[in-house]
């Protein structure tokens, strides 16, 4: 007896939409890394893209735990001698929100060239309006 597996004509994606209002930063993350993946669903397998696509709204108003707001650093290297750039959770909220999320999420997934995939399936927005009504997104709720 065989494995069968997925085809990519076979894989079903849906489209999810995520409020990120008043949710704290990490369960919002793992939510939406497990639907990027596939992990919820039956067809799931480690080598292949089988997961959604996330729309999150209201990016720039999720929450973080703790004193993460004024401790936590985002850093990133410009590739410039001395060119480590350094950034607090507050000042990255106000430049660009989305970028809260975008990191978060992007943390959860693979480190491969599958994960890259899987990320080119979100779509993060700060306010609370999305141009994707079209692929009629069905609404998640995560607690």
């Amino acid at each position: 007896m065989s494995t069968e597996f997925p085809s990519k004509n076979a894989i079903k994606r849906q489209w999810h939409v995520i409020d990120a209002q008043d949710l704290i930063l990490g369960k919002l993350a793992s939510k939406a890394a497990m639907l990027l993946m596939g992990k919820t669903k039956p067809t799931y397998t480690t080598f292949l893209d089988t997961g959604d696509h996330v729309i999150v709204i209201n990016a720039a108003k999720v929450k973080v735990s703790g004193r993460k707001e004024e401790d936590k650093i985002y850093r990133h290297f410009t590739g410039y001698p001395g060119g480590l750039v350094e950034k607090s959770l507050k000042r990255v909220r106000a430049e660009k929100p989305i970028r809260l999320v975008e990191d978060a999420i992007s943390g959860m997934l693979p480190k491969t060239k599958l994960g890259k995939q899987m990320f080119r399936k979100l779509q993060v927005y700060a306010g609370d309006k999305h141009p994707h009504a079209a692929q009629q997104p069905t609404a998640l709720t995560v607690k």
